[in-house]
Parts: structure tokens; C-alpha cells; sequence
């Protein structure tokens, strides 16, 4: 009696629950926009379809030539054609070594600082104030950006040894 009174009391539940038409539940109810349409591979073509989007930017559209292949063989021995003119070849190691290393390092002190709760915040600051200053001493007015230029010159001659 106590199992037909339960089934009784559950299709009674079932049957008070309100059906609720299509319309109302396919409303969307975000702020998103809606995903374009799905385009199906079989109608995909090897040329350009113009979207939207390459029809407002028309000089962004770029198209794959047939010559995109790498041959593995000779750039292998472009490498060791390379590696075989270094003279130093220890010195290149652990400079190399050394660079791989201080990335690792750089990205855990950087994972470490991201950890700190204010600090990626006044970092921003930081960075921010900083290009600024750059912008407004270097780039703002025409006899900066010259001063700009040549003291790049004068460190890609420093660098290379020409000077």
C-alpha cells in the first residue's frame, strides 16, 4: 500500500511539472554572439572563399603555394656544415647550456612573482610607467628618435666588433 501511495504521489509530481514550449527554451539567455555556421569538409575547395571579414580586409588574404616542403637532408647538412666551422665548439655548449638555463630560471622567478597576490598588478604599473618614459624620452619628438637610431647603430657596431 505504502509503494502504490509512493507511486501515486510520484506521477502526480510528474504530471504537475509545467512543459515548457521550444520556443521559450532555445531564448539565449548571454550576451555572446552567436557561432557562425559550421562550414561541412566536403564543401571545402583549395580556394580563397571570401568571409565577411576578407571582404572588409581584403589585403589580409594569403594563399598557400605548392612549393612548401623542407628537404630535412639538405638542412641537416647545412647544420653540420656549420657546426664544423666553430672552432670553440665547447665554448658554444656551454654558452648555449648557460642560455637554456637562465630561461628556466627566468620563468620560475617570473611563475614565482605571478604567485604573489599584489605583485603582478604593480609589475604592470611598472612596465606601463616604464614604456611610457621610453616613448615620451625616445620616440615623442624627431631629434630623440635620431639620438634613438644612432645609439643603435653604435651598439650593433659595438656588438659585432666593427668599432
Amino acid at each position: 500500500m505504502a509503494a502504490a501511495a509512493a507511486s501515486a504521489s510520484m506521477s502526480a509530481t510528474a504530471v504537475l511539472i509545467p512543459r515548457v514550449p521550444a520556443a521559450v527554451r532555445t531564448t539565449r539567455c548571454s550576451a555572446l554572439p552567436p557561432l557562425p555556421p559550421r562550414v561541412s569538409t566536403s564543401s571545402f575547395s583549395s580556394s580563397v572563399k571570401l568571409t565577411p571579414e576578407s571582404r572588409r580586409f581584403p589585403f589580409l588574404q594569403t594563399k598557400a603555394t605548392e612549393d612548401t616542403s623542407v628537404d630535412t637532408g639538405e638542412l641537416f647538412d647545412d647544420l653540420k656544415e656549420k657546426w664544423d666551422k666553430v672552432e670553440n665548439k665547447t665554448t658554444v655548449l656551454l654558452y648555449g647550456g648557460g642560455a637554456i638555463v637562465a630561461v628556466w630560471l627566468s620563468s620560475i622567478l617570473v611563475s614565482a612573482i605571478n604567485s604573489v597576490p599584489l605583485l603582478p598588478k604593480i609589475m604592470e604599473l611598472v612596465g606601463l610607467g616604464y614604456s611610457g618614459w621610453f616613448v615620451y624620452r625616445y620616440l615623442l619628438f624627431k631629434s630623440s628618435r635620431k639620438e634613438l637610431a644612432t645609439d643603435i647603430e653604435a651598439l650593433k657596431k659595438k656588438i659585432a666588433g666593427t668599432e
